[in-house]
């Protein structure tokens, strides 16, 4: 990886996303504090509610609010107006926009800049839905300057595409501070007797997710013993289903909501969880193995490139598979020790939010230099 310091490239950066509470918001706002620590001029173009959650503002970006739906559709006229407002008059070298919503409708607003990408979800949705999203994909693939990807799968499919350049682009986890509290003290928020497990997942409350087969899994270690505890910080769409679920099977199993303690929840977990149907470089698994925490995951999109032999990964959408990988692990306190030291090794090979700066600088650089050589 090149260093922030030896990347020339000073310019003026318009950042897009969507609606967002978790890893893209996150994304950008390491991007912002990153961009604009080594003299670049940003501006964040995304809805207001991204600016409130996560502080663009006060990171040091200039902001403006374009509502971006969640769904394409004829709304999408009004962001792309509102996106064209928000650059307009402002000496823009580069527009990088952040998701596949906020692609599409940089791309149809057409900047004098060039249009950088990077995907960060795969599209899942079938039927009508996914018919459309797939519009969106091919439309982003073929229109922007250059795509960068999450994970190997998603730069694969923008080359299907039609992509004129398509690159794989780690996005790094932001490092979290130390946790403020102790191992004692977070069991004891969730009432944990003696040596009761405490598992974690972190991430929106979202289908995609598949915090369904937690929770009937969770519903499956009431008879173990001690029986394990198993908490979800997140919040979203699911939030009432997953509820009632969890009530009717009477599992040990709590929604926590948005947390911004998730150093403290690993300080206090045994063990950490990903259900998803698909993921790239998840901040969650990332996070977990910073600190040291055994993961078990989901074999899906770039989880195994990016965890490696570190984690334990298991089949997606099987409530057995789920239930039987942590059923071993709680009962063998060598493997958990085993993996929690593979976990520590493996994240330290991963690039870093540095790391991370220094190389969006260089795709900067790389598709600006080459717009004005065309342009002159």
């Amino acid at each position: 990886m090149s260093d922030v310091a030896q990347a020339p490239w000073r310019g003026s950066v318009a950042l897009v996303l969507g609606s967002s509470t978790g890893g893209v918001g996150q994304h950008v706002l390491s991007l912002v504090r990153g961009l604009t620590g080594g003299g670049c001029r940003v501006l964040v173009c995304g809805p207001a509610a991204t600016d409130q959650h996560f502080g663009f503002s006060a990171a040091g970006a200039d902001f403006a609010a374009v509502e971006i739906p969640a769904s394409p559709g004829p709304q999408d006229s009004a962001a792309i107006r509102s996106l064209r407002r928000a650059l307009a008059g402002r000496d823009v070298d580069v527009v990088h926009a952040h998701g596949l919503r906020a692609s599409f409708v940089a791309c149809l607003a057409r900047p004098p800049a060039p249009v950088v990408v990077t995907w960060h979800n795969a599209v899942l949705a079938k039927g009508l839905r996914g018919s459309a999203s797939a519009l969106v994909e091919r439309v982003v693939a073929r229109s922007a300057t250059l795509t960068l990807g999450a994970s190997q799968d998603l730069v694969d499919r923008a080359r299907a595409l039609g992509a004129r350049d398509a690159r794989l682009a780690p996005v790094a986890a932001p490092v979290m501070a130390a946790p403020k509290r102790s191992r004692a003290a977070v069991r004891a928020e969730f009432r944990l007797a003696g040596d009761a497990p405490l598992i974690l997942s972190v991430g929106r409350l979202h289908p995609q997710k598949r915090y369904d087969l937690l929770v009937e899994a969770s519903a499956r270690w009431r008879e173990l013993n001690p029986a394990p505890v198993t908490v979800v910080a997140g919040s979203g769409p699911s939030y009432m289903q997953l509820a009632q679920r969890a009530s009717v099977l009477r599992a040990r199993f709590h929604l926590l909501g948005h947390r911004t303690d998730v150093a403290d929840l690993l300080a206090g977990a045994d063990l950490a969880v990903i259900t998803s149907d698909w993921e790239a470089r998840q901040l969650f698994a990332q996070e977990a193995l910073r600190a040291g925490v055994p993961l078990i995951a989901t074999a899906v999109g770039g989880l195994p490139e990016l965890v490696g032999d570190a984690a334990v990964l298991i089949a997606p959408g099987e409530v057995d598979a789920v239930d039987t990988a942590v059923r071993e692990m709680l009962t063998d306190d060598g493997k958990r020790t085993e993996y929690a030291q593979r976990a520590l090794r493996q994240a330290a090979t991963w690039p870093t939010e540095r790391d991370t700066i220094a190389d969006v600088l260089a795709a900067y650089a790389s598709v600006a230099a080459t717009t004005r050589a065309r342009q002159g």
